[in-house]
């Protein structure tokens, strides 16, 4: 069962053409897969140093570094979490049909769905990486159940509606001269304090990840709306059947790269040029044009996969088990960046960071098909099955 967008459907679409399902499925748990090298790339610098989640960045680093970061910020920022949010409201809709084929209860195996998710992402929060998606997922995981008979189009224009709302609260912040730097010289003073934080032992590890606790809070007041108008529009997209039979939607598809790329890296440029989130009018003009860069990604990725299924045999078993590879990069990142491990916290750059990201990613790759060949579900994926459906069963 798959409701949080981060693991494999235990059930796909109705199969009216047998021969097609597997390449159907492969295609979508290669998008998951893939999202998976995005979010990486993103989240992973936020252990590399205690300065971005200050939004400040290091003094010590130069031109080239800047210009590294710049393009991450450019390009995934702000996109990668969308698509993760995007699967999830697709996802829904299958898990709905599932139980309606079955004659079985959704709400309660649901409900308790939501709750082993926040519990996971409390504690992926405290001891791993400050900067957790799934207990978002989770509350809004309850909004979307409420509104889980909306009309497609309705849900598309509510998804707008949101995205709209919250640039023009953005912009109406950023014209009244409001900064999220109030004072850049006390930011990069705190950003050094959780750079040597995240440098110390558990103990401190876990303190920072604390303190950050209320600034994360803080994000998400941009960050949650703008996921749950990507579940509208994923819950839309999973009401047609979109991922299905993607071949049959290629004009749909085709659009989506001729005015995503365009539209969403125009506002990209806007968005990293302005100093990324720190900048209020670079982040409301990233809240509208972010989700045509996600869905021009997710577009191509599709037409990709669709067309040369090895590359997608190469993605899918990553994404069929992406819960347990999300989580798993977080630790890694952990033992590698501070000081409970290898302590390597504020001494790589930005280029070296994003090679060890990449080798992480291939890593589980290789990781994922080998666990896949011998078992059913990924280990957090059983996990959470089990807790789901209060019984243990057969991985």
């Amino acid at each position: 069962m798959n409701v949080t967008g981060l693991d494999r459907p235990g059930d796909s679409h109705p199969p009216p053409s047998p021969g097609n399902t597997l390449a159907r499925i492969s295609a979508v748990d290669a998008l998951r897969g893939s999202a998976l090298l995005l979010i990486l790339l993103v989240n992973i610098s936020f252990f590399s140093s205690g300065y971005d989640f200050h939004l400040v960045d290091d003094p010590t680093r130069g031109t080239l570094d800047l210009l590294i970061s710049g393009a991450v910020e450019l390009l995934f920022a702000m996109k990668a979490y969308l698509l993760f949010a995007f699967l999830f409201g697709y996802s829904f809709t299958l898990q709905l049909d599932s139980a309606a084929r079955r004659g079985a209860a959704f709400r309660p195996a649901f409900l308790r769905r939501l709750t082993g998710l926040f519990v996971l992402g409390v504690l992926h929060a405290v001891l791993l990486f400050h900067g957790d998606i799934l207990t978002t997922y989770a509350l809004l995981g309850l909004a979307l159940f409420a509104v889980r008979r909306i009309e497609p189009r309705t849900a598309l224009v509510a998804a707008a509606a949101i995205i709209g709302g919250i640039a023009v609260v953005v912009g109406i912040a950023a014209v009244l001269g409001a900064t999220l730097v109030p004072d850049e010289a006390a930011a990069v003073d705190a950003g050094a304090r959780s750079t040597l934080a995240l440098g110390g032992g558990l103990g401190d590890v876990v303190l920072e990840h604390l303190r950050s606790m209320p600034a994360m809070i803080g994000g998400l007041a941009v960050q949650g709306p703008l996921a749950f108008a990507a579940f509208l529009v994923g819950l839309a997209a999973g009401k047609h059947r979109l991922l299905a039979a993607v071949p049959a939607h290629e004009d749909l598809l085709r659009r989506c790269e001729k005015v995503g790329y365009p539209v969403g890296l125009a506002g990209a440029v806007v968005f990293a040029v302005g100093g990324s989130t720190a900048n209020l009018t670079g982040l409301m003009v990233s809240i509208v044009t972010a989700p045509f860069l996600a869905a021009a990604y997710a577009a191509t990725w599709l037409r990709l996969f669709t067309r040369r299924p090895r590359v997608a045999d190469v993605f899918a078993p990553a994404g069929r088990m992406a819960l347990t590879n999300y989580l798993a990069q977080s630790l890694v990142c952990v033992l590698v960046f501070t000081g409970v491990g290898w302590g390597l916290v504020g001494r790589t750059s930005p280029a070296q960071t994003l090679l060890i990201a990449l080798v992480i990613v291939a890593v589980q790759l290789v990781a994922s098909a080998w666990w896949l060949r011998r078992f059913r579900y990924g280990p957090v994926e059983w996990a959470l099955r089990a807790w789901t459906h209060r019984a243990r069963r057969p991985n």
